[in-house]
């Protein structure tokens, strides 16, 4: 059986990589302190999502840096 990802996450694509935010970010708590990214499946994301709700796990603190103009022709 295939788990099908519902969840990807690349730390390159955060604007609140290396900041302490990232300390305090489920990626980073679950991968440690220098993490690439996070992949969860529907039902570890729904699993992740009950343990945060309960506080027992730091939220999800990403957020994607907005690339402007990369498709821009000059």
């Amino acid at each position: 059986m295939t788990k099908e990802i519902e969840l990807s996450i690349s730390c390159h694509d955060c604007v609140r990589r290396a900041t302490p935010d990232c300390s305090d970010c489920l990626v980073s708590f679950v991968l440690g302190e220098t993490p690439e990214g996070l992949e969860l499946t529907a039902q570890e994301a729904d699993v992740v999502d009950l343990l945060t709700a309960g506080g027992l796990l730091p939220t999800l603190k990403f957020n994607r840096i907005e690339r402007r103009g990369a498709h821009q022709s000059t």
